[in-house]
């Protein structure tokens, strides 16, 4: 009798498993090239880069639920595929590789082995990205740190030192504040800083996109608060600044909350009497003496003063000129009367139930207005910077301003505009103020790509960027148009930060990516606090992991941005959550700061926290370093 064949049923699994990945290798070669046919004309002779294949791969692996098989495979001792997103074809070959060999004993792979002659290059050229586009690492780090710039950087170059030597390798411009001259000033400092250090930094400016913003309040008395930092004890960490400008100048707006530090006007004659080292006295409007030391100018224009005490500064108050010590019995070499200024928004403070009236700019915001019963007569308002969006939602749709820390829903509308119902608020309530930033996460306000704002600012990054940053980006057509615009000034070299912020432009990224990558350096940034506003906190901890692979998988250096250690950097003060938040920032290739009086702290923080981290994990791969117990 002939003898029986003895299935080997762990032999049957081994074949099994090298069908079905045979068969999702065949569906990812296909459909990736037929999402490629798609952007042939953005590639130069349509021939696509490693990278864009590589994308076009992972896109088409991940149309697959591959759970079931992943813990198969795993079950066998290969690899799961969850590390496949630099190089998923090497990947895919290295598994059939070894199912070829143990289910075929005169099987003989020809070539390189795929996972050296793939995988390490997936690898490679995310590292050669990264360094084309953010420059050298600090030390021995292997990740990038970039930091908002205060305002304070265009004269204190002290600070912009520290940060280059704590380990800051790019320096954040948000155009939405300031202006060129100061802008001009903060680039001075950090060039020199780099030729006197030998550090390297590159420089981001943010173009600011389209401001969307809550409208002027309806003013108080016409009193301007000046702060001083003070520790426990009440002594000065640091004093406020303010700027002394001619009344003659062309750019003096002390109304305007766009310009920063608080200007002061003073009659030209007056003005001119200045010089370092002297101080001006005052009576605030508590008729406490105060002072203003005149420490230096950074225009022809513009004088920096500081002042090292809390004050309450009145419009038009009077103010005397001493070139000499002011304790001295000598009279005042000047004697005049600062320009007028308004006075301090209205306080708008709402609740959960509360109703807004939202309108548009050219209406003032105001209080709820209530009468002596405590019935409401009017609700509180408050204008939009685009009036336009108004006209566009309906109602159900949701509204967020200041960062979601109100959200409302439109539940009216009617003649004056918009009127909302606040849904969600702490409970203790908010209070709305101008300028904060209005999200409407389900409305398509269907605005151009770059306001005429961004394409003035845009004149002067390109002459001073090594970065151009696109807020607000949303489709490919939008990155055409930044891309033409960057063509018109001589500037197609200019890398560009795409910042995804939104549910539109999180559903776009292969798009912009496949689109970009075959003509222009990209770069993307994850950020964070639009994007929890558009998509709610726990569906932005699942899509900020899906946007980190995508970007590995088309090897596109990722900033990790938004409140990033923002405890510290704002208020000097460790927070546990936020160090674990630090510690998951690594897996990008550039983490950055927000500004605040203890940046430098918070530099040095997270620069700990990074290196520490590095030694265990290299994006999504564990590393195995001994543990000492």
């Amino acid at each position: 009798m002939p003898l029986k064949r003895i299935q080997d049923p762990y032999q049957d699994t081994l074949e099994l498993l090298l069908n079905d990945v045979s068969e999702i290798r065949n569906q990812v070669v296909n459909n990736a090239r037929l999402r490629l046919e798609n952007y042939s004309n953005y590639y130069r002779s349509g021939v696509f880069t490693k990278s864009a294949t590589n994308l076009a791969h992972y896109l088409a692996l991940r149309q697959f639920d591959l759970r079931h098989l992943q813990i198969r495979l795993t079950q066998v001792g290969l690899s799961s595929l969850g590390h496949a997103e630099s190089s998923v074809l090497s990947t895919l070959d290295a598994v059939l590789d070894m199912l070829k060999r143990a289910t075929d004993k005169n099987y003989c792979a020809e070539g390189k082995n795929p996972s050296e002659s793939g995988f390490n290059r997936g690898q490679q050229l995310l590292e050669q990205h990264t360094i084309e586009l953010f420059g050298p690492y600090f030390e021995n780090s292997k990740a990038h740190i970039m930091v908002t710039l205060a305002t304070e950087t265009a004269w204190d170059y002290s600070l912009i030192c520290a940060l280059l030597e704590k380990g800051m390798t790019g320096a954040r411009i948000n155009c939405a504040h300031d202006d060129p001259p100061i802008w001009q000033a903060m680039i001075r400092n950090l060039r020199r800083a780099e030729a006197e250090t030998g550090r390297s930094c590159r420089i981001l400016m943010d173009l600011a996109g389209h401001k969307i913003r809550t409208g002027p309040i309806q003013m108080g008395p016409a009193i301007h608060h000046i702060k001083v930092l003070n520790d426990a004890y009440g002594h000065t960490l640091t004093p406020a600044r303010l700027i002394l400008c001619s009344q003659q100048s062309n750019n003096t707006d002390p109304d305007d909350p766009d310009q920063s530090p608080f200007r002061i006007a003073l009659p030209a004659d007056f003005f001119n009497k200045l010089n370092s080292g002297c101080v001006l006295l005052f009576k605030d409007a508590r008729n406490k003496s105060r002072s203003l030391c005149v420490e230096k100018q950074i225009s022809d224009d513009e004088w920096l003063a500081s002042c090292r005490q809390n004050s309450y500064l009145l419009s038009g108050c009077q103010v005397e000129l001493f070139t000499d010590n002011p304790a001295d019995e000598s009279s005042p070499d000047s004697v005049c009367n600062i320009g007028e200024f308004n006075g301090q928004e209205q306080i708008i403070r709402l609740f959960k139930d509360d109703r807004l009236l939202l309108t548009d700019c050219t209406t003032e915001g105001a209080p709820a207005q209530y009468d002596k019963t405590g019935a409401l007569i009017k609700p509180a308002q408050i204008g939009c910077t685009l009036s336009s969006a108004i006209k566009r939602l309906k109602i159900g749709q949701p509204v967020w301003i200041d960062d979601g820390k109100l959200g409302a829903e439109v539940e009216a509308i009617t003649e004056q505009g918009l009127l909302l119902k606040v849904l969600r608020v702490r409970s203790n309530g908010v209070s709305i103020q101008s300028d904060k930033g209005i999200n409407f996460p389900e409305t398509d306000l269907e605005l151009p790509a770059l306001s005429a704002k961004d394409l003035d600012d845009l004149d002067f990054a390109c002459s001073h960027a090594d970065l151009i940053g696109f807020s607000f980006v949303e489709s490919l057509a939008d990155m055409e148009y930044l891309i033409s615009e960057l063509a018109k000034r001589g500037a197609t070299d200019l890398p560009i930060i795409a910042k995804i912020e939104t549910n539109r432009a999180v559903k776009s990224l292969p798009e912009i990516i496949l689109g970009t990558i075959g003509r222009h350096s990209l770069g993307i940034m994850i950020a964070r606090g639009d994007l929890a506003v558009e998509l709610g906190s726990a569906r932005l901890a699942e899509i900020q992991e899906e946007l980190l692979w995508l970007c590995e998988a088309a090897h596109v250096p990722v900033i990790w941005a938004t409140q990033v250690l923002e405890s510290i950097a704002k208020k000097g003060t460790k927070s546990r959550p936020e160090f674990t938040d630090a510690a998951m920032a690594v897996r990008a290739e550039c983490v950055m700061l927000n500004k605040g009086p203890y940046i430098v702290d918070a530099l040095e923080a997270l620069r700990n926290v990074m290196t520490r981290m590095h030694e265990h994990q290299r994006k999504k791969y564990p590393r195995l370093r001994a543990l000492h117990w």
